[in-house]
Formats: C-alpha cells, sequence, structure tokens
C-alpha cells in the first residue's frame, strides 16, 4: 500500500499566524520524484491527492493508497498524469499509453492499478469522482491553447489546457500548464481567488539556481513561499496564488471542487493587496 503525507485544511485566520516554516510544512511539497519511487500528498482541501512516480529502475504500480477507504485509487477516484521527463509508458486497465513530454493523460474511475514504466517523470492529480469517463492520451497539438498577458507588464504566457470541458470531460479533476515566454516573470497577476475550488501548482523547468516567490494568502494579508524547481505548493480556496520567478520557468495547474468551469474566478483588484 502506497503511504500518504496527510496535509489537513486549515482556515485563514490560522495561518495567518504561521511563520515560515509552519507555512511550509501545510502548503509547501517538497521531496518529489525520487527514483524508484511513488510519493504522494493527501489535502483535505477538496481531497486532492498529488504526487509523482519515477521508475527509474523498473516499473511502479500505482493500486492501494493509505487514506481512501477503498482497495484500489481508482475505485471512487479519476487521476491526471503530466510527464515532465523523456518518453514513457503508462498502463491502465491492460492498455499501454506512450506518454512523451508535456502531455497529459487522463485515467478514469475504475479503472483499478496503473503501471509507470520508462524514462518518464510523472506528476500525478487524482481527485473524488462520481462518474467513469475514457482514459485517453492528450497530445500537445489537441490541448487548448490561450495566449494571455503583455511584455510591459512581463506576464506574456501561453496556458495549455488539458483537463478542460472543451478538450476532455472529467467529474471535477481541472488540469494545465502554463509557459512563461522569454523574459517575462509574473504568473498570474493581477491575482484572482476562486472560492468554489483549490488549486495545486508544480513549478517546473528551472534551474537550479531559480527560485519562484508564490505568493498566498488573503488579498489584504498576503505570505509568500520561496519555491525551487520540482517543487509543489497546495492553495486553499481563500487564497490567492501568484507567483514571480528569478529565472524562467513553467508550472502546472490543477483545480478540483464545486465545477469545472475555467473562468470561474474573483479577480483581486491591484489597490486591494497588501
Amino acid at each position: 500500500m502506497t503511504p500518504v503525507d496527510i496535509r489537513h485544511a486549515i482556515d485563514p485566520m490560522s495561518a495567518s499566524a504561521l511563520g515560515t516554516e509552519d507555512l511550509r510544512r501545510h502548503f509547501h511539497v517538497g521531496g518529489l520524484f525520487r527514483p524508484d519511487e511513488i510519493t504522494l500528498v493527501y489535502s483535505h482541501f477538496d481531497r486532492l491527492i498529488l504526487g509523482s512516480a519515477v521508475p527509474a529502475s523498473g516499473p511502479l504500480t500505482l493500486d492501494a493508497v493509505e487514506n481512501t477507504g477503498t482497495g484500489s485509487l481508482l475505485d471512487r477516484r479519476e487521476l491526471g498524469v503530466l510527464n515532465i521527463g523523456e518518453t514513457g509508458e503508462v498502463t491502465a486497465d491492460g492498455e499501454v499509453h506512450t506518454l512523451g513530454a508535456g502531455e497529459v493523460l487522463y485515467v478514469g474511475m475504475g479503472t483499478g492499478p496503473v503501471c509507470f514504466k520508462g524514462k518518464g517523470r510523472y506528476y500525478l492529480l487524482s481527485a473524488p469522482a462520481h462518474r467513469t469517463f475514457p482514459t485517453r492520451v492528450i497530445r500537445k497539438d489537441s490541448a487548448r491553447r490561450v495566449e494571455l498577458g503583455d511584455r510591459d507588464k512581463a506576464n506574456e504566457r501561453i496556458i495549455h489546457q488539458f483537463l478542460h470541458p472543451e478538450v476532455h470531460q472529467t467529474c471535477q479533476l481541472t488540469m494545465g500548464y502554463t509557459q512563461l515566454l522569454p523574459g517575462s516573470l509574473w504568473n498570474t497577476m493581477p491575482c484572482h481567488l476562486h472560492d468554489r475550488r483549490m488549486e495545486a501548482y508544480l513549478y517546473f523547468d528551472l534551474a537550479a539556481d531559480t527560485r519562484i516567490f508564490h505568493f498566498m494568502g488573503r488579498s489584504e494579508e498576503t505570505r509568500h513561499i520561496v519555491m525551487a524547481n520540482e517543487e509543489a505548493v497546495i492553495s486553499p480556496p481563500w487564497s490567492i496564488h501568484a507567483g514571480a520567478g528569478t529565472g524562467a520557468y513553467t508550472f502546472c495547474w490543477a483545480m478540483a471542487g464545486d465545477n469545472v468551469d475555467f473562468t470561474d474566478m474573483d479577480i483581486v483588484p491591484m489597490e486591494a493587496l497588501r
């Protein structure tokens, strides 16, 4: 049975009293992508599970997981897999799916064990599900592409939407990644909230000495967490989520909650930030 690191939900008043180390303990996720391991974190915000699988020396199988109360993870859940490594293979329900770098595999509820092979570095995201949808590899040219930002504001970026209602239907998991264009640093500004769902970010494709300053907290009392390559952060529904980097980076975003409407958000005016 695969163990999980359990992260309990925390309210904004309690979070505002946390120091740096306690803030990181609740929201920062490090130690991912360890060779020959499946690493999972269970967040009580919308019951999202995030983690990684790195089958460096041989296959790794994801099946029974602590704290889910089911025989297999996907008995009552769906799964999204993003490969941030070289081409690999993921076997689900007896079918082998080749997954290249930057591609996403959706695995529907009831699929059973999932096996990871090859040179892939797999980022995993799982949310509770109430019905099943087809398992499918979504290539980059099938994702919905949205270009946003302004060079003068250092936030030119391309959003690649994979698990999105216009690309592939899911129960509640929404997922994709954003690439910053050369010279851009801000991933989201003005920032926003979406009280009806939580979010998780994975920052990747960073140089070793690059750092991301991830901003969170209530708009009137912002906090920050310093992030390095291939580290993730949990964003509660009550928190803003934005960041700026000291160099080039990409980040995977994923959401779970009441709905899958990507535009369901409340923009925070710049003058409201503190």
